[in-house]
C-alpha cells in the first residue's frame, strides 16, 4: 500500500531540515571565522598582559625549575644539556595547554554562559563559522605562548638560530590539533566542572608520555608505540629538531598526523555543537 502523500512530504521537509542543519553547523565560506577571531582578539587585548603572564609563567617555572634544578643531576640528554632538551618539551607542551585551556574555558564562557556564539549566530555568520574562529584564535594564542619560550630559550642558548623558526608553523599547527580536541570536550560539557576529566585523564598522561621530559626511547617499547597516537609526542619531536638545529625523521608522517587531529575533530565537534545549539 502506497504511503499517504503528506507522510512522504513530512518526512522530505524532515531531510531538508536535517540537511539544512548540518549545513549551519559548517563554514559558510573561508573568510567569515575571521569576524570571530578579531572579536575575541579585540576583547582580549584590554588584558592582554595579565593573560601572556598567565600563560607564560607555569611553563617558564617548569623550564627553569626542572631545567637547571634537574639538570643538575642528569647532565646531558641526547647529546644537549638538559635544560636545553626540556626547552622544546616545554614549548610543545605550553602550546597544548594555552589552545586546551582557551577552547575550553574560554569558549565555553562565551557558548554556555555569555551566549556570545548565539548572539554571533543572529548575524550571517554560522555555528561553523564560530567554530573555527574559535579554533583559530586559541591556536594563535598557543602561537604566541611557545614563540615566547622559544624566544627566551633562544636568548639563552638553550634553542638555535635561525633553524628554531621551524618550529613556528609546527606551532600552528599543533596549536590548531589540540586546539579542535579540546572544542569536543566544551561541546558535550554541561558545566566548567566536566573538563577535569580531560585534563586528569588525557593532558596529564599526554604530558608524561610524549617525551616533554624524558626521551621517548627510554619508555617500554609497548608504551613508546602506544605514545607515537598522541599529537604532543609528534609536536615535541617536530619542535625539538628545529630548536636544536638537527634533522627530523619522519617530517611527513608527523604533519599527517597533527594535520588529521586538527580536522577530524572539527568535523565532530561541529556535529556536537548542532546537536546541543540546533534543536
Amino acid at each position: 500500500m502506497d504511503a499517504p502523500p503528506y507522510d512522504t512530504d513530512a518526512r522530505a521537509h524532515r531531510a531538508v531540515g536535517r540537511a539544512s542543519r548540518m549545513g549551519l553547523a559548517l563554514p559558510a565560506n573561508a573568510t567569515n571565522w575571521i569576524a570571530v577571531w578579531r572579536r575575541n582578539y579585540l576583547v582580549w587585548r584590554k588584558l592582554a598582559a595579565a593573560s601572556m603572564i598567565g600563560n607564560l609563567a607555569d611553563p617558564m617555572i617548569y623550564l627553569f625549575g626542572l631545567g637547571l634544578g634537574l639538570g643538575l643531576m642528569v647532565g646531558h640528554v641526547d647529546g644537549v644539556s638538559y635544560i636545553a632538551f626540556l626547552a622544546a618539551g616545554t614549548v610543545g607542551s605550553s602550546v597544548m595547554m594555552s589552545a586546551t585551556f582557551e577552547s575550553m574555558y574560554s569558549a565555553f564562557s562565551r557558548m554556555h554562559v555569555q551566549r556570545t556564539w548565539e548572539a554571533i549566530m543572529h548575524t550571517p555568520l554560522t555555528l561553523g563559522d564560530v567554530v573555527v574562529g574559535e579554533i583559530v584564535w586559541a591556536a594563535s594564542k598557543a602561537v604566541l605562548s611557545g614563540a615566547a619560550i622559544m624566544l627566551v630559550a633562544g636568548m639563552l642558548g638553550y634553542a638555535q638560530f635561525p633553524s628554531m623558526l621551524l618550529a613556528l608553523p609546527i606551532i600552528a599547527l599543533a596549536g590548531l590539533a589540540f586546539a579542535s580536541l579540546a572544542m569536543i570536550v566544551t561541546a558535550l560539557a554541561p558545566s566548567y566542572d566536566f573538563f577535569m576529566f580531560y585534563q586528569t585523564l588525557v593532558l596529564t598522561p599526554m604530558l608524561l608520555l610524549s617525551g616533554v621530559f624524558f626521551p621517548l626511547k627510554q619508555l617500554p617499547e609497548a608504551v613508546r608505540q602506544g605514545a607515537m597516537v598522541l599529537p604532543l609526542a609528534h609536536a615535541v619531536e617536530l619542535i625539538r629538531a628545529a630548536m636544536l638545529g638537527r634533522p627530523a625523521a619522519n617530517v611527513g608522517v608527523h604533519v599527517a598526523i597533527l594535520v588529521a587531529y586538527a580536522i577530524v575533530p572539527f568535523f565532530v565537534c561541529a556535529a556536537l555543537f548542532r546537536r546541543r545549539l540546533m534543536r
